[in-house]
């Protein structure tokens, strides 16, 4: 069973449902295990590490592309380069400005990503050209604005797409886990969906098995946006951005005292490195969205998106062999 959209289309994939390039999360393996389902899997770039980067695209099986935080490309320019030398099948832009990095992307005739959080944002990605809007809400775990949520912002964004470039194609983003989220995404004018979430709980995700036992036992209620884990980790995120993660022992002591937190740093620093290390996570981080909630089984990479098509034709059959369009 297939569903076909625009975004299959131009990607000439076989389903609408494209991996979020969640930073190490999404290596080579869960990259490459989502685009042999049919899907769009894309690399988790993230702070553009080279070594990382390489090496990941030395792992690859099947054609996928590469996301990168945008405000760490500054500097670092040769890893997007590195990227594009490798024909990838898209890169995928986020956090920052992409007008920069637009042209190289283009020249190369590479597909370009640009995931925004309000309509102001989606204007600059459609002024530097890019090929498709990921419309992120803020259920999505991870870093974002948080500031609209995916029902809203997706519409909004897609209407402002049809009327002004209609050939770019929209993504929606945040709390889309299975078939209903996608049925509904399609529904709100998107072309196809950016999953992260579900993928983190992947057989294939390069993340701790503890760490998805832990988090398959919360619902979206245990889910804060935060700035404790960027500082303990040194992370410099600009303003105003903040993290979606896991409530814990950790993030409600320093939550709301970042003051402090800065203050005891090195001691919160020591407890949360021994956190990481005995995978205790009532103190290390465990970035997912809402949508874990939803989240109850950790499944092949083909799995999800295998039930996740089923479940959204069930719902429209119309979806079914057809080409969206706004």
């Amino acid at each position: 069973m297939t569903l076909k959209t625009r975004l299959t289309q131009h990607f000439g994939i076989e389903h609408p449902v494209v991996l979020a390039p969640m930073d190490d999360v999404a290596d080579a393996r869960l990259a490459s295990a989502v685009s042999a389902a049919g899907g769009l899997g894309l690399l988790g770039g993230g702070y553009a590490n080279e070594a990382w980067v390489r090496e990941q695209l030395e792992r690859v099986t099947a054609a996928v592309g590469c996301g990168f935080i945008t405000w760490t490309l500054r500097g670092n320019e040769h890893v997007l380069d590195l990227a594009l030398q490798q024909d990838p099948a898209a890169i995928f832009l986020s956090f920052g400005d992409p007008a920069p990095y637009a042209p190289r992307i283009r020249a190369a005739g590479v597909p370009l990503i640009c995931q925004v959080h309000n309509v102001q944002q989606a204007l600059r990605a459609l002024e530097v050209g890019a090929d498709v809007i990921a419309a992120q809400g803020g259920e999505a775990g991870g870093h974002g604005e948080g500031q609209r949520s995916t029902f809203t912002l997706v519409p909004e964004i897609a209407d402002l797409v049809a009327s002004t470039a209609p050939q770019v194609l929209v993504l929606a983003a945040g709390g889309v886990t299975d078939g209903r989220g996608l049925a509904a995404s399609l529904a709100l004018g998107a072309d196809g969906v950016l999953v992260g979430t579900r993928f983190w709980a992947a057989q294939e995700a390069a993340i701790s098995r503890a760490a998805q036992q832990y988090a398959l036992e919360v619902d979206g209620d245990g889910t804060i946006r935060q700035h404790v884990y960027d500082i303990v980790r040194g992370k410099d995120w600009p303003r105003p951005y903040s993290g979606r993660v896991l409530r814990n022992d950790f993030v409600e002591k320093w939550h709301d005292h970042e003051a402090e937190l800065a203050e005891h740093l090195d001691e919160a620093r020591s407890d949360y490195q021994a956190g990481v290390t005995a995978e205790e996570y009532r103190v290390a981080n465990v970035i997912v969205g809402e949508g874990i909630g939803r989240v109850r089984h950790i499944e092949s990479a083909a799995d999800i998106v295998h039930s996740m098509v089923a479940q959204a034709a069930a719902i429209n059959p119309t979806y079914q062999g057809a080409k969206t369009c706004h």
